[in-house]
């Protein structure tokens, strides 16, 4: 019986570390697919085909929303126990938001040059 429990904790052990990871993986998809329709929506609406505003939309995006992605993430895992902190929890809101006002921080130098050199949302904010 003592086999049985430990091959059964032993078990599931490893499922779990997998279900975090395809976790964060969707949560990094997530992240970027939003960040992206919240560029492309409005240059639909304004008239741009999908295969331009996909393409103005990864140009404006891809780097701050990487930038935030790594800064939230590295924050979050910094601060012991929020990625295990249930969704109703204030460590889990507190410690998001905190990351990611430290994440938008870091990520604005790069937006700022980006635009100083017309690009980024500076293409965005051309084609509206």
């Amino acid at each position: 019986m003592e086999n049985d429990q430990h091959h059964a904790h032993a078990h599931h052990g490893p499922h779990a570390a997998g279900d975090a990871a395809s976790l964060n993986r969707i949560a990094v998809v997530l992240a970027f697919v939003s960040g992206f329709a919240l560029t492309i929506v409005p240059l639909l609406r304004h008239g741009s085909t999908l295969r331009a505003a996909l393409r103005i939309a990864l140009a404006a995006d891809t780097a701050s929303v990487a930038i935030m992605e790594l800064v939230d993430n590295a924050i979050m895992l910094a601060i012991p126990g929020a990625m295990e902190a249930p969704l109703d929890s204030f460590l889990f809101w507190g410690s998001m938001g905190a990351s990611l006002v430290i994440a938008g921080v870091a990520a604005f130098p790069v937006n700022r040059w980006l635009i100083a050199r017309g690009r980024g949302h500076a293409l965005v904010h051309s084609n509206h």
